[in-house]
């Protein structure tokens, strides 16, 4: 943490009253929350962002979907619509946000996806239209108090643990540590594939204080897939890339880049970001470039959501864009552990 974040302190202490207030008000039935008509499975996490939500909401879906009807919900962030909608086959990621896109594109017409900022309205009326679902898993909600969930899932990543990070504006953190005690499962994701059981275990030391004994603990890491093109000119086989994305932490997708590619340049934005005319512009000219002149656009499935529209523009539809998948994967047998609990707790109660 940079040393002017101290500064912040006073402002980080009125925000951590508010929160609290806010939670206690909560947690004493003094505002109420209501229950979902439709079993309702909450992924979250207590920071602004970059803990690896959507990708862990997809393992979920790929996991349960064969047990159970499921469905998810998000409040589509960014999106210049309002209210309530079910995304079909032309929704924009400027109408519904790059995130539920993202999972639409992954599961196609196999499980319905909507977004709305009112999750208990939301579930309302995803239960008149899709009365047959079983299960809606939502993509963060954990600060939506007005739902009242079945269960939740909050993710923490392995290099910014909630343990170790503080409120806004010191921080990240959107409430306090001890938020997570209402977590009935936690994951620390984006971990290094060999992680050691010393390291876990440190680590489960560090986040015990926050968690309840009973809350179960797992591990998880990103498995990336191979690229598809998106749009643009037809490329079959590269070698070099132009790395792009924008997310709440680019890091992890562009040091896996560097790893695999010998990557001309890198464009880093910020999470949600609007892509315009000029982006591509500034992408062009390095493609046209020497060390460019072999080059791919690669880009994450989140930023593909975005892009895959803008693709038939002028001048983005002169780029080759390619998409990277990531999966989320856990260690087999804590893999079973977890749709063990999610089967006891939410599909056979």
């Amino acid at each position: 943490m940079p040393w002017y974040a101290y500064l912040l302190a006073p402002a980080a202490f009125l925000f951590h009253g508010i929160t609290a207030v806010r939670n206690m008000l909560f947690d004493q039935g003094l505002i109420p929350s209501k229950k979902s008509p439709i079993r309702t499975l909450v992924v979250g996490n207590l920071s602004v962002g970059g803990t690896g939500k959507t990708p862990f909401v997809e393992f979920l879906v790929r996991k349960l979907r064969d047990e159970v009807a499921v469905g998810t919900l998000s409040r589509g962030y960014g999106r210049s619509s309002k209210g309530f909608i079910q995304l079909v086959p032309n929704s924009s990621a400027d109408e519904v946000g790059d995130e539920p896109l993202q999972l639409y594109r992954q599961f196609k017409e196999e499980i319905p996806v909507f977004v709305g900022e009112d999750r208990v309205v939301a579930t309302q009326k995803i239960q008149q239209l899709r009365p047959e679902l079983q299960l809606l898993i939502l993509d963060d909600a954990f600060q939506h108090r007005k739902l009242n969930p079945d269960f939740r899932i909050v993710l923490t990543p392995y290099n910014s643990p909630f343990s170790k990070d503080y409120l806004l504006p010191m921080g990240r953190l959107r409430e306090s540590r001890v938020g997570a005690k209402r977590a009935e499962l936690v994951v620390v994701t984006k971990c290094p594939a060999n992680l050691s059981q010393e390291e876990k275990n440190k680590l489960a030391k560090e986040l015990a204080p926050y968690l309840t004994p009973e809350a179960d603990l797992f591990f998880s890491t990103l498995n990336y897939g191979r690229p598809y093109q998106l749009a643009g000119p037809s490329q079959t086989d590269f070698k070099t890339v132009i790395a792009l994305a924008g997310l709440a932490d680019n890091g992890p997708f562009l040091d896996y880049c560097k790893q695999q590619y010998a990557v001309v340049d890198s464009f880093s934005f910020p999470d949600h970001y609007a892509y315009r005319p000029e982006d591509a512009a500034r992408i062009l000219k390095v493609l046209r470039e020497e060390k460019g002149s072999n080059a791919v656009l690669l880009t994450t499935e989140k930023d593909a959501a975005k892009l895959k529209s803008l693709a038939a523009t002028e001048i983005w539809s002169k780029i080759p864009i390619f998409a990277l998948p990531i999966q989320v994967a856990l260690d087999p047998k804590q893999e079973e552990q977890l749709l063990q609990r999610l089967r006891k707790n939410l599909l056979h109660p």
